[in-house]
């Protein structure tokens, strides 16, 4: 049935479904969605219509595949407004660690015929390839922001942006820096807020699952990690992880690279 309500499509590329799932786990606020879109698109969800065009698409993943270069310019195509959503599709994530080894040679020790597997040289943001109109960062990403941001879209309001670190909310939740009192490098310093201080809470220190704070201290932080005893390449690795192609970290990560060919 035809409604005036705006239309939404959720998209899936390269990924685990995890911020897919996030949306889904809200419970009762979920609820509140049909109230403002009409949902033609959510295949986790049910409804399956991936070619209608739409007001708001939100995509998950990273483009990795030739197939997903032309889908994501067919998704870009009929979509008002695309938001890219969690870290595969707003810096690359867990599978862009991969472009920093050969993935050739990664499938031909995995699968027994890596020679019929269509794969990119890199998984890449969706950014990369066709315009992205807002990102939320996480792995995975906070729902209740979505649905914060989808709300302000729908009002012709710019979503505002996180800009506070991860610190901010250990602050705000009165937990315990783990990096003073328990000698554990913590991205936290230089990660986006949205998690809720997650692994901080825990007694961990933060793995910068929601990319880098708006300050960007790299240089302070890796030479604090380096007197925690972190060597350098495991300093490297840190800034290499789940928000690795996100701009601040991938800068960072290419100064550190060139510190430790130095």
């Amino acid at each position: 049935m035809a409604t005036d309500k705006p239309k939404l499509a959720v998209h899936k590329f390269s990924s685990c479904d995890g911020c897919q799932l996030a949306l889904l786990n809200l419970g009762e606020p979920l609820l509140a969605l049909p109230g403002l879109v009409d949902i033609v698109h959510f295949a986790e969800a049910g409804p399956n219509s991936p070619d209608q065009p739409v007001d708001i698409s939100l995509v998950e993943g990273s483009v990795s595949t030739p197939e997903d270069i032309e889908r994501i310019q067919q998704v870009r195509q009929n979509s008002k407004l695309l938001v890219s959503i969690g870290a595969c599709a707003t810096s690359g994530g867990l599978q862009a660690l991969a472009n920093f080894a050969n993935r050739h040679e990664w499938m031909a020790s995995i699968y027994t015929d890596p020679e019929n597997i269509e794969v990119l040289n890199s998984s890449d943001p969706i950014s990369k390839h066709v315009k992205v109109d807002l990102q939320i960062q996480g792995c995975p990403v906070n729902s209740a922001q979505v649905i914060g941001a989808l709300r302000d879209l729908l009002s012709g309001v710019a979503p505002r942006p996180e800009v506070h670190s991860v610190c901010m909310e250990c602050k705000r939740k009165a937990v315990i820096c783990t990096m003073v009192t328990k000698g554990e490098p913590c991205m936290g310093p230089v990660t986006l807020a949205g998690c809720g201080a997650l692994c901080p809470a825990a007694g961990r220190g933060c793995y910068g699952c929601y990319g880098p704070a708006e300050q960007l201290n790299d240089r302070s932080i890796a030479d604090r990690f380096e007197q925690l005893g972190l060597d350098a390449q495991a300093v490297l690795r840190r800034f290499r992880f789940i928000a690795n192609s996100a701009a601040g970290f991938k800068t960072a990560s290419e100064g550190l690279r060139g510190d430790t060919d130095g």
